[in-house]
C-alpha cells in the first residue's frame, strides 16, 4: 500500500514540474529599496512566487555584513553582498573580527553565489548650500559615509583615505545611519558632504535633490591613477569606474552638477551580488536562476539604471581574491542560457 502511495505522489510531483516546489518557504535579507541590490532579490521574489517555485519572505533595510553571515550560519536562505564583505569575512578582520581567521574561513566557505549586480558607484556629493570645495575641502567636515556597519562603510572610509588623506576621528566625522534613514539624514542637511555608492539614476539621488541642488566630483585623476587606488579597485568586491562627463550630466538632469578637471567622472564601483548556502537544493537553486536569467529584459525595465548595473554579467567580480564561487546548479542555469562561466568561477561542490 506505501508502495502504491509513494508511486501516486511521484507521479504527481513530475505532472506539476517545478510547482512540487511552491511549498518551499525561502527566506531573504538586502537592502533598503532604492538600487540593485534591492531590485535583484525584489525581482526574484515576484517571479518565484508566480511561477511556483518558492515563497520567498524578502526582509529590506538590512545590514549586509549581518545578512550574509546569516546565511553562511542557514539561518537566512539567500542574501545580497558586496564581494568585499565574504572577503574580509573568509580572513575574520574588519567588521568579522571577532570571528578570527578558522572560524571566518568556514563560515565564508559556505557562501555562493547565484547572480551578480553592481551595488553603486562611490563619490563625493554635497548640497551647493554647503559650499563644499571638492575632495581638498573635507578636513573638519560631517561626512555620511555608510550605515554603522558592513563594506559600504570600509570602501568610502578607505576612498577619503585614499583620495584625501583624511582619517576619520582624526580627520573628520563620520555619520552613519542604517540605509533606510538615508535620505532623511541627507535632507536634514546634518551632513556636510556624502560619499555612497550610488546608481545613475538612483532613487536616493532623485529623492534629495527636493531640498537642493546637487554638485558631485569625480575622484581626481591624480588619486585615480594612484598605485593604491588602483590595487583597492581591483579588490573583491571593487572595480574602476568612468563615465563621460557629459553622458552623465544628461542622465542626472538640471538639479545635478558634476566637477572634474577633464570631460571624464571617475570613481569606483561595489560589485557583489545574491548568495545562498552552498547546502542549497540544486533542484530548487537551478529553478530558481532559470527564471531569473529567463526575465532578465524584465528586471531591467523595472528601473532606470536597469541596464547599467551589470545583471547579466555573471563573471564579474569573479576568480582571483574573491573567494565566493557560483553554487553549481547556479552555473548550469546561466550557462545553459548562453552565458560564459570560467571554471575558477564555479564550485566543485
Amino acid at each position: 500500500m506505501l508502495k502504491k502511495i509513494f508511486k501516486g505522489a511521484a507521479i504527481v510531483a513530475s505532472l506539476l514540474g517545478t510547482s512540487a516546489l511552491a511549498q518551499v518557504n525561502l527566506t531573504a535579507e538586502t537592502a533598503s529599496p532604492g538600487g540593485a541590490t534591492y531590485l535583484s532579490p525584489a525581482h526574484l521574489t515576484e517571479i518565484a512566487g508566480t511561477q511556483g517555485i518558492a515563497n520567498i519572505q524578502l526582509a529590506d533595510g538590512q545590514t549586509l555584513t549581518n545578512s550574509i553571515q546569516n546565511v553562511a550560519e542557514g539561518k537566512t536562505d539567500i542574501a545580497g553582498t558586496p564581494y568585499i564583505l565574504p572577503f574580509l569575512m573568509s580572513r575574520g578582520v574588519g567588521p568579522y573580527g571577532s570571528l578570527g581567521a578558522e572560524q571566518g574561513a568556514e563560515l565564508a566557505g559556505n557562501l555562493r553565489a547565484i547572480n551578480p549586480f553592481t551595488l553603486g558607484i562611490f563619490f563625493l556629493y554635497a548640497y551647493d548650500a554647503k559650499n563644499l570645495g571638492g575632495w581638498d575641502d573635507l578636513k573638519g567636515r560631517k561626512i555620511y559615509n555608510g550605515p554603522p556597519r558592513g563594506g559600504a562603510l570600509t570602501n568610502a572610509r578607505s576612498m577619503i583615505q585614499i583620495v584625501a588623506g583624511l582619517k576619520e576621528g582624526d580627520d573628520y566625522e563620520g555619520i552613519q545611519v542604517n540605509w533606510g534613514q538615508g535620505t532623511t539624514l541627507v535632507t536634514s542637511g546634518e551632513p556636510d558632504a556624502i560619499v555612497l555608492p550610488e546608481v545613475f539614476p538612483g532613487t536616493r539621488l532623485t529623492a534629495i535633490t527636493a531640498a537642493g541642488k546637487m554638485t558631485g566630483w569625480s575622484m581626481p585623476k591624480s588619486a585615480y591613477d594612484s598605485d593604491a587606488m588602483q590595487k583597492y579597485m581591483v579588490a573583491p568586491g571593487s572595480a574602476p569606474f568612468t563615465m563621460p562627463v557629459a553622458d552623465l550630466q544628461d542622465v542626472m538632469g538640471p538639479d545635478w552638477s558634476f566637477v572634474s578637471e577633464d570631460d571624464t567622472f571617475r570613481g569606483f564601483a561595489t560589485i557583489g551580488g545574491n548568495v545562498v548556502h552552498k547546502d542549497m537544493d540544486d533542484d530548487l537553486v537551478y529553478s530558481l536562476v532559470s527564471a531569473y536569467v529567463a526575465t532578465l529584459d524584465d528586471l531591467k525595465a523595472k528601473a532606470p539604471y536597469g541596464d547599467t548595473v551589470s545583471f547579466d554579467f555573471p563573471m564579474q567580480g569573479m576568480c582571483g581574491a574573491n573567494p565566493v564561487q557560483y553554487h553549481p546548479a547556479a552555473a548550469r542555469a546561466w550557462r545553459e542560457a548562453g552565458f560564459d562561466l570560467d571554471d575558477c568561477a564555479v564550485a566543485d561542490d
